[in-house]
């Protein structure tokens, strides 16, 4: 049994405007590869911001807890303790607690707010990255959509768009 011969057109390998057409697409598959790690290393870190967030605000109510319990404390010993040094010494001691529940809770508030206010920034980056891969995308398949028609103006319409994803991302860093 004969094989057959199966011929291949190289009319691509004739046509210049093919081979930039290849160019393009290579290039803003290189681009779109790295806008979209940026997009996700921003998701993540996102998610390690607010996770911290989470954490610190816990820590803020245990302290507000704390800070409740002491005063409870205090006020029953003044209203229900007999006066005397050990009363006082209490009394003394859950006004110290009280100060320190205080004072650290107000320092904690202040990093919960930081790390939320982190989360935010890196979720507004992340978009930008996000609608810069979608345009970067849709520019690659613009531009791909050269060798089916033969139409230049499917790789210039991805050009621009590219461009337009290219500087959206770029707009990310700038946060």
């Amino acid at each position: 049994m004969e094989t057959p011969e199966v011929h291949h057109s190289s009319a691509h390998s004739n046509d210049p405007v093919a081979r930039r057409v290849s160019i393009q697409a290579a290039v803003l598959g290189v681009l779109l590869a790295i806008v979209t790690i940026a997009s996700h290393r921003t998701h993540t870190s996102a998610i390690i911001y607010k996770s911290s967030s989470n954490d610190q605000w816990a820590y803020y109510q245990a302290t507000r807890v704390k800070l409740h319990g002491t005063e409870m404390g205090e006020k029953i010993v003044r209203t229900l303790g007999r006066p005397g040094p050990e009363a006082n010494q209490i009394i003394a001691d859950y006004e110290q607690q009280r100060k320190k529940y205080e004072t650290e809770s107000v320092e904690i508030q202040e990093k919960a707010r930081e790390e939320d206010h982190a989360a935010e920034v890196a979720e507004h980056r992340a978009l930008r990255y996000d609608v810069g891969e979608g345009m970067l995308e849709i520019g690659l398949v613009l531009s791909s959509l050269y060798f089916v028609a033969k139409r230049m103006l499917f790789p210039t319409m991805g050009l621009i768009g590219a461009v337009l994803g290219v500087a959206i991302a770029i707009t990310g860093l700038m946060m």
